[in-house]
């Protein structure tokens, strides 16, 4: 026979679970802050609000993109790995999530243990393009022609750490060439050295390069994802241009802190791969030369610890460090 003390616990424990279970009944019940811890107007942000006024729609709730930008992303991803594990408060980041506890000696946020992934929303590739007085037409042709001329052929970067930086530093490191990075602040004037020649090479972001291929203010070599790009259609990967396993794009996911009900993450997983899933959304991504993707929790959690330790690697390979 239970005694009291026992009897209590088991009504506790299962008004808990009655708490739990209905949780994902009545999420949200008020408006959901989506952190981006970047300022307004980059790639995150863009994604965010666009998925963001989605989420509104399908709940009926506002989701409300708050910009918590400082030291390449760790002021606001910190803040969420802190928050209430409620579901109210989810963070929208990108690629630089994993990579920058690589890059700096000091990181306030561990991406593998303090987060729990929700979706892998879209993937941004960066296209491999040249200046036209370079002579290379192809991937093979850049490769020859670096090892050739050793530190003489470089790569403009928007900013150390950067996408375009890190992805520049994988195609160096697999091709055991010698290119050097040049470091800008910022994409707008990374694309204005390599315009005027003052570099040779890029890693561009495709939103960027696909007009300036079409007039041929840049040569493209090749895409930098597993898959051709619909914006490109004749450009080959990397990978298929004889550097196998090559990959290195921008990617966009939504995440909550870590012990957040998994109702409610599962609930909010299902609603943004149905609203990626949708012929809208996917031709919104490919218009902003995005691949949309929605993809499943786990599908995620694999992408993330696939990312934090190839990136890990490579940086450390190559020396990379943060500005």
């Amino acid at each position: 026979m239970l005694s009291r003390r026992s009897t209590r616990v088991l009504a506790y424990a299962a008004l808990l679970c009655t708490c739990t279970c209905a949780s994902a009944q009545t999420y949200p019940t008020g408006p959901v802050r989506v952190v981006v811890p970047f300022p307004a107007g980059g790639g995150n942000d863009s994604m965010g609000r666009i998925l963001a006024q989605k989420l509104t729609e399908s709940f009926g709730k506002q989701f409300i993109i708050e910009n918590r930008a400082g030291a390449n992303g760790m002021v606001g991803s910190e803040l969420v790995a802190r928050a209430p594990k409620d579901g109210y408060t989810l963070l929208l980041n990108g690629a630089n999530f994993v990579t920058t506890p690589s890059l700096y000696a000091k990181v306030t946020y561990d991406p593998i243990r303090q987060f729990e992934p929700i979706s892998l929303t879209a993937i941004a590739p960066n296209v491999l393009v040249v200046h036209p007085s370079v002579p290379a037409r192809n991937v093979k042709e850049l490769i020859a022609l670096a090892k050739a001329r050793p530190k003489q052929v470089n790569f403009a970067g928007s900013g150390s750490g950067s996408t375009p930086h890190l992805a520049g530093e994988l195609f160096r490191t697999m091709t055991h060439t010698e290119m050097l990075h040049i470091p800008y602040r910022g994409t707008g004037p990374a694309i204005t050295g390599l315009l005027s020649g003052e570099v040779s090479t890029m890693f561009m972001p495709a939103l960027t390069a696909v007009p300036l291929i079409g007039n041929a203010r840049v040569r493209g070599l090749a895409v930098t994802s597993r898959e051709r790009l619909p914006a490109l259609p004749d450009l080959p990967t990397v990978a298929d241009s004889g550097l196998k396993d090559y990959e290195s794009s921008q990617w966009y996911g939504v995440l909550a802190p870590a012990g957040t009900p998994a109702d409610i993450v599962n609930l909010l997983n299902a609603q943004i791969v149905k609203i990626m899933h949708t012929a809208e959304m996917k031709r919104q991504m490919a218009d902003s030369g995005s691949l949309a993707v929605g993809s499943t929790r786990e599908a995620f959690a694999k992408h993330l610890a696939k990312e934090y330790a190839k990136w890990a690697r490579v940086i450390k390979a190559s020396g990379a460090t943060a500005d």
